[in-house]
């Protein structure tokens, strides 16, 4: 996933819940829709940093010595990470613009 192509703001935003939730029909629903997807978003972060920031370990091991190197490589990525939206801020974002598949079973079930 690409993190630096979307749209997301890397501050705060104060949003009205009363014009993000009708079209689930419960705020409880909407928060935990974005919840949820907020630590789908975190979760591929910290594979991708690490996947990442192991390639620098490698590089380090090779030598043999038990140092700690900074790399200033290693820096600019971790700082690239750091300056993202953070994972809740991108998910409400992919939730304003309709970009979050979700379903529940609950409702599904009531409706057959």
């Amino acid at each position: 996933m690409d993190f630096k192509k979307n749209n997301a703001p890397t501050t705060t935003i104060v949003r009205d819940m009363n014009q993000l939730w009708p079209e689930v029909g419960n705020v409880y629903e909407m928060v935990a829709i974005v919840a949820k997807r907020a630590n789908q978003i975190n979760l591929e972060m910290k594979k991708e940093l690490d996947n990442k920031l192991q390639e620098f370990n490698n590089a380090n091991n090779d030598s043999g010595m038990e140092e700690v190197f900074e790399n200033k490589e290693q820096i600019e990525v971790s700082r690239y990470y750091e300056r993202l939206p953070k994972p809740s801020l991108v998910a409400m974002q992919e939730y304003i613009d309709h970009k979050i598949y979700y379903n529940n079973p609950m409702k599904e079930k009531d409706n057959l």
